[in-house]
């Protein structure tokens, strides 16, 4: 068993895939228009090659029935003639090429340049020569020394004669087929450079579209080492933007748990070694025989017992403070709960207990966190008042806030301790230094936050302090 898990062998990245199956659909789509293309123009030359053809037969039937040479205005005298006059009419198109035969044998052939010699294609012209007189017209391809060839033959006979006159018409098909080869060739090399083209442009983009998950990733390690770093930039409003913030979203819930987590284990360390030290320290002094002093000893380590579970469960209480159900929200009576507060806070201590105001609205907000900040803060204010002073609770609103306060006209806060008191075990050094864990004030804060508000203090010293919770009426949705 190795020390650490074995790396997993990586395979192609995510870019690799996207960019060979973006390249690979493009080539197989760009192929498939070739094909498709070059089947789609080679079908449409074969039929103009058969159209051509066909014209060529009927302009030779056309001058076979009118049976007089045009360019004489005599009788042809035999098939012959009429043979010998066509092939002299007709001048042949580019890859075109004519021949006469009489009696199945080469007659006549026409001059200049020919793609093919058809008198010297042994196999068409044994193919020809069986012809029977009465045959209809022949469309068909036959191999040459040039390729296929496609040509058309028809019969002619003239009454009173056994001889059998043969007309043919012939295009070198593959010879017109260069020219799709050419295009088809042409497309080829244009499809390549497009590749090439798409392939850098899509490298680029899928890069910049990928950069986002790569940074993830970089994200995640650096997390798996408890190291958060910064927050992601974010560009855009696609889904990997989205993806973006809520791992940012989700990167920062952690960065908080995890520096709660590390505030709560610090100060309980801080906090849990008095008392630990303190328990020890009279154990080991302790005499059992001594009744009075086990006793004594017995009081205090209670005391102290008591004192420790309740810091302990201030510590887990801000601890929880960031947790999205440390409030559950609903709607409170802001003057019935102005009312709650005061009932409850007169059983803190003998102190001139009254009301400023109430307001008569209603607050989206957790009513047993609000009660129980206002209840610290009432506490407080009998810790730092003598018997008989006055402490009052109130409540006003506004459009947009409602404020909840505590108000005694005790010592007061001096300046320099303002900041320090909201800390976790802050204590003023003069005026409201009473004992206490330090914690009171710093859940007070808690509570407020979490009602995405925050306390207020306005004291004078020797003239009181009025604590005041400032909280929205109406509380955003959980982000």
């Amino acid at each position: 068993m190795t020390d650490a898990p074995a790396r997993r062998r990586r395979g192609p990245s995510v870019r690799t895939k996207v960019l060979g199956s973006v390249l690979l659909m493009a080539a197989i789509g760009m192929a498939t228009a070739e094909a498709a293309s070059y089947v789609v123009q080679s079908r449409r030359l074969d039929a103009r090659l058969d159209s051509a053809l066909r014209q060529e037969i009927a302009e030779f039937r056309a001058l076979d029935a009118r049976g007089v040479d045009p360019a004489t205005g005599t009788a042809f005298q035999g098939v012959e003639q009429l043979l010998a006059t066509a092939l002299a009419r007709n001048v042949a198109d580019e890859n075109e090429t004519f021949l006469a035969l009489v009696d199945g044998r080469p007659f006549r052939v026409p001059v200049g340049d020919r793609p093919v010699r058809l008198e010297d294609e042994p196999a068409l012209v044994a193919t020809l020569g069986t012809l029977p007189g009465d045959a209809p017209v022949q469309l068909a391809d036959a191999e040459t020394a040039v390729g296929t060839v496609r040509y058309a033959a028809v019969q002619v006979v003239k009454p009173g004669s056994d001889t059998v006159g043969t007309y043919v018409v012939a295009y070198a098909a593959d010879l017109e087929r260069r020219v799709l080869v050419d295009i088809t060739r042409t497309y080829a090399v244009v499809a390549l450079v497009s590749l090439v083209l798409l392939g850098l442009v899509a490298s680029f983009v899928v890069g910049r579209i990928l950069r986002p998950l790569r940074l993830l990733r970089e994200a995640a390690q650096r997390t798996a080492e408890t190291d958060f770093g910064d927050p992601i930039p974010v560009r855009g409003s696609d889904e990997v933007s989205d993806l973006t913030r809520s791992f940012n979203a989700m990167i920062g819930r952690l960065r908080d748990a995890f520096e709660e987590q590390r505030t709560f284990i610090d100060d309980a360390g801080h906090e849990l070694r008095t008392p630990v030290t303190i328990v020890r320290g009279h154990l080991e002094l302790l005499d059992p025989a001594d009744e009075a002093e086990v006793r004594e000893t017995r009081t205090l380590l209670l005391d102290e017992l008591d004192r420790t579970s309740r810091l302990v469960e201030d510590l887990v209480l801000l601890a929880k403070a960031r947790r999205p159900d440390f409030v559950v929200h609903e709607p409170v009576d802001v003057a019935l709960l102005t009312d709650e507060v005061l009932d409850k806070a007169v059983a803190l201590g003998p102190r001139q207990w009254r009301v400023d105001g109430r307001a008569d609205v209603e607050l989206e907000g957790d009513r047993h966190r609000l009660t129980q900040a206002l209840l610290q803060l009432a506490d407080n204010a009998v810790r730092s008042t003598a018997p008989g002073a006055t402490i009052a609770v109130g409540s006003s609103a506004t459009d947009g806030e409602v404020r909840l306060w505590v108000r005694d006209d005790g010592p007061g806060v001096a300046e320099r301790d303002r900041g320090r008191i909201f800390e976790r075990f802050g204590r003023a050094q003069t005026g409201r230094g009473t004992e206490g864990s330090g914690l009171g004030l710093s859940i007070v804060c808690a509570i407020a936050e979490a009602h995405r508000g925050h306390v207020e203090l306005a004291s004078e010293p020797g003239h009181g302090a009025t604590f005041t919770l400032v909280l929205p009426r109406a509380q955003e949705a959980d982000r």
